[in-house]
C-alpha cells in the first residue's frame, strides 16, 4: 500500500488550535459536551480539548460504518452515557464523508432534546455526500481520496501515523 501526505502534522496542529479559538469564543458563558466518535476522533479530540479555553464534558459514541474501505450501514455500537436534555453538544468527529453516520448520529440525539447541536470535523469530503448535512466547525475540506492517520484507519492500521496521509492506487 502507497501512501502519500496529504496534510502535515504542523499544519493539523496549527488548525486545531484555529478551531478551538473559535469554538472557545462560540461555547463562552457555556459547558459543552464533547461527544467523540470512537474510535476515529479519539486524536483529533485529545488535540482539541487541550487547546480549548471553555469547561467541557465528554462523552463518547461508538458507530461502525466502514469496513476495510467501503462504507455500510451506520450500526451504534456504543451510545452516549450523560442525560443531554438542555445541553450544548459538540460532536467531534475525523472526517465526513457520504454524511451518513453524522446524519445518522444528529436523528438518534436530537429526539433527547439538547439545547443545541452541532458539529466538527477534521476533515470533510463534500463532493462525497449523500445526505443533507454540514459540520459547524471544519478542519479542512479534502478531495475524494481514501486518507489514514492521525486517527484515521483501515482495518484498525495507520491510525498512529503523526501525518494524514491518502492511499495511492
Amino acid at each position: 500500500m502507497n501512501l502519500k501526505v496529504l496534510i502535515g502534522r504542523e499544519e493539523i496542529r496549527k488548525r486545531v488550535k484555529e478551531l478551538a479559538e473559535e469554538i472557545s469564543r462560540d461555547y463562552e458563558g457555556k459547558e459543552p459536551i464533547l461527544v467523540g466518535i470512537l474510535n476515529g476522533a479519539i486524536i483529533f479530540l485529545s488535540d482539541l480539548i487541550r487547546e480549548l479555553k471553555v469547561p467541557i464534558e465528554i462523552d463518547f459514541v461508538k458507530i461502525k460504518s466502514y469496513v476495510g474501505m467501503e462504507g455500510q450501514e451506520p450500526e451504534v455500537k456504543l451510545d452516549v452515557e450523560r442525560d443531554i436534555e438542555g445541553k450544548h453538544l459538540l460532536i467531534v468527529e475525523d472526517i465526513i464523508d457520504t454524511g451518513v453516520t453524522i446524519y445518522y448520529l444528529k436523528q438518534m440525539l436530537m429526539p433527547r432534546k439538547p439545547a443545541s447541536l452541532k458539529i466538527c470535523a477534521l476533515l470533510d469530503k463534500p463532493e462525497r455526500r449523500k445526505v443533507d448535512i454540514k459540520a459547524d466547525y471544519v478542519g479542512f475540506s479534502i478531495p475524494d481520496k481514501f486518507v489514514v492517520g492521525y486517527g484515521l484507519d483501515i482495518n484498525e492500521r495507520f491510525r498512529e501515523l503523526p501525518d494524514i496521509y491518502y492511499v495511492e492506487a
